[in-house]
């Protein structure tokens, strides 16, 4: 079964409250935290106080997603703040071996993201020091946006690479999951569903998470 962790950032933050007690309640195994900068991505969401406020309200994994600019500069923060997992994005970081020696060191787990332009043959020589690798299947920045076909055969190359390794590195998708292709998602190796929309616009959430989490 995949690891489902439903983004926050699709929630409605004038019940973030509500939303992380359903959460809680039902069959999702991580929290999915979005932190944007504007800069790195045309966005900007939210920061370690937040994740702070969410951190007390579950004892469920805390996936921080950083879409930043010098991830270096906050992970100690984010550390504070309660994240389990820190993933940085490789095409944010000059010195990534050493961004992800600092996440270890701090004691979180690590992961490195790429977005839809950036060849998976680029975390060759990194995919073994990481403990997850978060594939974009969408443009970061928004939510909503429509899943990305070439993603499954990136999501291939990246399992056939981890499992020439001999490798048990969580690959996660970002971006434009739902009911529909999940699936298709999972055969191509991926173990690790992020759901926004799909998740907090439905009318039942709870039941979309299960159905997600039974595939």
């Amino acid at each position: 079964m995949p690891i489902i962790a439903p983004s926050l950032l699709s929630a409605n933050f004038l019940q973030l409250e509500s939303a992380c007690k359903m959460l809680n309640e039902s069959n999702a195994d991580w929290f999915h935290l979005d932190i944007m900068d504007g800069r790195f991505v045309p966005n900007i969401s939210f920061g370690p106080m937040i994740v702070e406020f969410i951190r007390k309200t579950t004892t469920k994994v805390c996936d921080v997603h950083l879409m930043i600019e010098e991830p270096e500069k906050y992970a100690e923060q984010f550390k504070n703040a309660g994240a389990d997992i820190l993933t940085v994005h490789i095409e944010a970081c000059k010195h990534l071996h050493r961004n992800i020696q600092q996440i270890k060191g701090l004691g979180m787990k690590s992961g490195v993201a790429i977005n839809p332009h950036t060849s998976v043959s680029l975390l060759e020589n990194i995919v073994q020091d990481i403990d997850l690798v978060c594939m974009m299947s969408v443009n970061p920045g928004f939510g909503g946006q429509k899943f990305i076909p070439q993603t499954i055969e990136k999501i291939k190359q990246l399992r056939k690479m981890c499992n020439d390794k001999g490798l048990q590195t969580h690959i996660e998708i970002d971006g434009g999951v739902t009911l529909e292709n999940a699936q298709s998602i999972i055969a191509a190796g991926a173990d690790v569903l992020v759901a926004g929309n799909t998740v907090f616009k439905a009318v039942n959430p709870v039941e979309v998470i299960a159905k997600l989490k039974g595939l």
